[in-house]
């Protein structure tokens, strides 16, 4: 089969491996549909992620038919169509018992990360019986590959740690396709506005069409003082930091105001200055966390209901071997105005 294979910082190739084989009566093989990339995928190029080794398929989003089954299985079977969860969870250890499924003893987030993962023809997934979702007939294949990762990402890392609630002023720092997940769920729970921050203004204009009440490009103001206007002085009841750099971290401790929730969902790879002696007299709350994907189910239904519409993250379009310009395009993302890329698999 063909993958997309990391050999290395800024190394990648699409080339031959053998076909996924069933090593644990728990595993199921599937052949991989539609997939796409993600930003995470983006800072294992640049050595962000030094337990990816040399050799790995990466990709941990997509969907796929069953090709085989290891003999443990008892949820699915060959021909089933299926949405990949980012994250492998056995359902038996202490984590998987709590749903903190990304901390699971025998699984977390390993696809293309610690095992080969979904940008293939062919994938093995782990602890198929709950790792895996059925796909309901007649689904948008498309818009559920965003349930795989950044909608449960958003909403539950953002949204749902950061209690929004109606009549909550939101903002959301950071308007890439995490953001702008926690824009699409945060609307479940009706705030009163969200203010969505970045220095794109695509992205931002975007964030408008998704509902965002108000927007501000950090690069050509001052976001803080912008934010602080914006909500006469008070600040927002809840701050989502969907980056993942000092900066946007500091952005959301200075805009929260007393008994405010901040929600970190960015990937941060360097220390930043926690302002705890501003912040220890304000009673807030600050969550961190790594996806536990299990609000799949419900998104699912929401989907289904025209609820959400996850296919609006959609803006390009490749065939599965074409994914190194996928790459290109993904990696420069403001001027191709990208955000979610689909790689389909015929």
């Amino acid at each position: 089969m063909k993958a997309l294979v990391y050999h290395g910082p800024g190394n990648r190739a699409y080339e031959e491996k053998p076909n996924p084989e069933i090593q644990e009566s728990t595993d199921a093989v599937v052949k991989i549909t539609k997939t796409t990339i993600c930003g995470t995928d983006l800072h294992i190029m640049k050595g962000d992620v030094p337990a990816v080794e040399d050799g790995t398929t990466l990709g941990h989003e997509g969907v796929g038919i069953i090709e085989e089954v290891g003999e443990g299985v008892s949820n699915f079977k060959k021909g089933d169509p299926v949405l990949i969860s980012c994250i492998t969870a056995c359902g038996k250890c202490d984590n998987c018992k709590k749903q903190m499924y990304s901390h699971c003893e025998d699984g977390g987030w390993i696809l293309g990360h610690k095992i080969d993962g979904t940008q293939a023809e062919y994938v093995r997934i782990p602890h198929a019986d709950t790792s895996l979702y059925h796909i309901p007939e007649g689904a948008d294949k498309e818009a559920l590959v965003m349930l795989s990762d950044i909608l449960p990402t958003g909403f539950e890392v953002g949204v749902l740690n950061g209690k929004v609630k109606p009549g909550d002023v939101v903002a959301i720092v950071g308007a890439g396709p995490i953001g702008l997940a926690a824009l699409l769920t945060a609307q479940f729970y009706s705030p009163a506005e969200i203010i969505m921050v970045d220095l794109d203004d695509n992205r931002l204009e975007v964030s408008k069409e998704f509902g965002a009440t108000d927007t501000v490009n950090s690069g050509e103001e001052n976001a803080v003082d912008k934010i602080m206007e914006l909500t006469d002085g008070k600040g927002v009841d809840v701050a989502v930091e969907a980056v993942g750099i000092p900066a946007t971290f500091d952005i959301c401790q200075d805009i929260i105001k007393a008994g405010g929730q901040v929600a970190v969902v960015g990937v941060h790879g360097t220390s930043v200055d926690f302002k705890l002696e501003e912040l220890w007299i304000k009673n807030i709350t600050m969550t961190t966390g790594l996806v536990d994907t299990y609000t799949i189910p419900m998104l699912m239904k929401t989907v289904g209901a025209g609820k959400l519409e996850p296919e609006q993250l959609i803006t390009h379009h490749f065939k599965l071997d074409e994914i190194m310009d996928a790459y290109d395009t993904f990696g420069n993302a403001a001027e191709e105005k990208a955000l979610k890329i689909i790689l389909e698999n015929k």
